[in-house]
């Protein structure tokens, strides 16, 4: 089973200052990073690493939730890894086109569309030591939002959060805050 780590807790502050929330996680020979975006210095990011004894040449691979800028804005500091969107496998100058739904990066952490926040979005699903854990942008913070401002279509916004839903996660790992674990009064 996978582990799980947190680099960085996103937030989203009045005084314009955002930050996504980065991720790790380890399975077998994969070293992966969630969301490797906007943080207040690359030490949010790299420091937790290296505290797990990892440096960025140890990340085999990257994952970009969606392609603004505060999700993807600290790649590069990771030369060696692929980096996976939506639609390919990136790595040196190497464009490998295929579907995120269902590609697999390792035993029990698998991609899938999440349509929402844009039309491109992925969702991370990690088979962890205790229970399902999904990193993903149809929550930008625990309370939500309910309506995504700048989602183009709310309903496939609820139709990616439904079906995040019934994969019964024990944790969700949002764009911008703190993991939590799903109830009732989580925004549909």
């Amino acid at each position: 089973m996978a582990s799980v780590d947190i680099l960085f807790e996103g937030h989203l502050r009045d005084d314009d200052h955002v930050a996504s929330t980065v991720a790790q996680v380890r399975e077998g020979d994969a070293v992966i990073v969630i969301d490797p975006g906007l943080v207040p210095g690359r030490g949010a990011i790299l420091d937790p690493l290296a505290a797990g004894g990892l440096g960025p040449e140890d990340v085999t691979d990257v994952v970009f939730s969606h392609h603004h800028p505060d999700h993807t804005l600290n790649a590069a500091l990771f030369p060696s890894a692929r980096f996976h969107d939506h639609w390919a496998i990136y790595q040196g100058d190497v464009w490998t086109s295929r579907d995120a739904e269902g590609f697999a990066l390792a035993d029990g952490v698998s991609l899938i569309r999440t349509p929402g926040h844009t039309p491109e979005d992925i969702s991370t699903v990690v088979e962890a030591d205790d229970g399902l854990v999904v990193f993903t942008h149809a929550w930008w913070t625990p309370d939500g939002p309910a309506e995504d401002p700048y989602a183009p279509d709310m309903a496939v916004l609820h139709d990616s959060r439904a079906r995040i839903l019934a994969l019964q996660p024990k944790t969700i790992v949002p764009g911008h805050g703190a993991p939590f674990a799903p109830s009732d009064e989580t925004p549909r």
